[in-house]
């Protein structure tokens, strides 16, 4: 990318990052913070994702690709840091017990919605031999006190666990939307990154987007793609789970996805005197 390239993209970047510094004044993250951070994040993706013929990159080649101190380096390659990894490793082992409750027959009433469980019973579909089907490193009773505290699912008065309205709407503890949030918006901008990279987009990528419309028109059409969304995820869940039973046991079982949906709205800077036919448009 030439000069004028690469300041043209960093102009693009300034707005892409407004939202994302807007998040982190608010979560009070100064900006020397920020810095540090990526400063490490620049190190480690040079270090596992710029490799000459599958080799490690020398400090001093991490350097120049990166344009951090040799010595910076080597005392962020030195340090061992896991956090984010087993937080986001728990968090998916929670969204895929909750999964698999939702969509397996075994565990679907005549109506296809999920049954109550038991914690644990030696002849019927219970809690324990649920999330020991998923995980063996973690004990079922941690996962229970987990999603009861996340108040995903709740113990009724006959002892029977149940899956409440907060598994279909999102996470509401601060610790878990922060997971939430870096793993959905970090897959979606690598699809987008990976997009703009390639010469033919390989992931896919699509928004709708209109301005000049009123509150209640937008209202509208949020609450309209609100229920195609859930359809889609629900059906989107339900196959992957039947796939899911399918593959686990095969050795080419490595693959993961995400497929996210979202839905901003906000006052429009629009000047009204455009014409109509610019208010609208596809992107991909």
């Amino acid at each position: 990318m030439n000069a004028t390239g690469s300041d043209g993209f960093l102009l693009l970047l300034k707005g892409l990052m407004r939202p994302l510094v807007r998040t982190l004044i608010s979560r009070g993250v100064t900006a020397p913070a920020f810095y540090k951070l990526l400063k490490s994040v620049y190190v480690d993706v040079a270090y596992e994702e710029f490799r000459l013929g599958g080799a490690a990159p020398t400090d001093s080649r991490v350097s120049l690709l990166t344009g951090v101190h040799r010595r910076d380096v080597r005392t962020i390659l030195s340090s061992d840091d896991d956090a984010w990894k087993t937080a986001r490793g728990k968090s998916a082992t929670f969204a895929t017990v909750l999964s698999q409750w939702m969509t397996r027959p075994e565990y679907q009433d005549d109506t296809g919605q999920p049954i109550s469980l038991p914690k644990t019973s030696d002849n019927s579909p219970n809690f324990e031999a649920l999330v020991r089907e998923i995980n063996t490193d973690i004990r079922p009773r941690t996962i229970l006190d987990e999603l009861t505290r996340q108040d995903l699912v709740h113990e009724s008065a006959d002892g029977l666990l149940r899956i409440s309205e907060g598994a279909f709407t999102g996470p509401r503890s601060d610790h878990d939307k922060l997971v939430f949030f870096a793993a959905n918006v970090g897959d979606h901008l690598a699809a987008a990154s990976q997009n703009l990279l390639s010469d033919d987009a390989p992931f896919l990528e699509r928004a709708v987007f209109y301005n000049r419309l009123s509150p209640a028109s937008v209202d509208q059409i949020e609450e309209h793609a609100g229920q195609l969304a859930q359809n889609m995820l629900e059906t989107l869940n339900a196959q992957s789970s039947v796939l899911q039973q399918t593959d686990q046991d095969g050795t080419g079982a490595k693959e993961r996805y995400r497929l996210g949906v979202y839905f901003y709205r906000e006052p429009s800077s629009a000047d009204p005197s455009k014409p109509k036919d610019e208010t609208s448009e596809t992107e991909n």
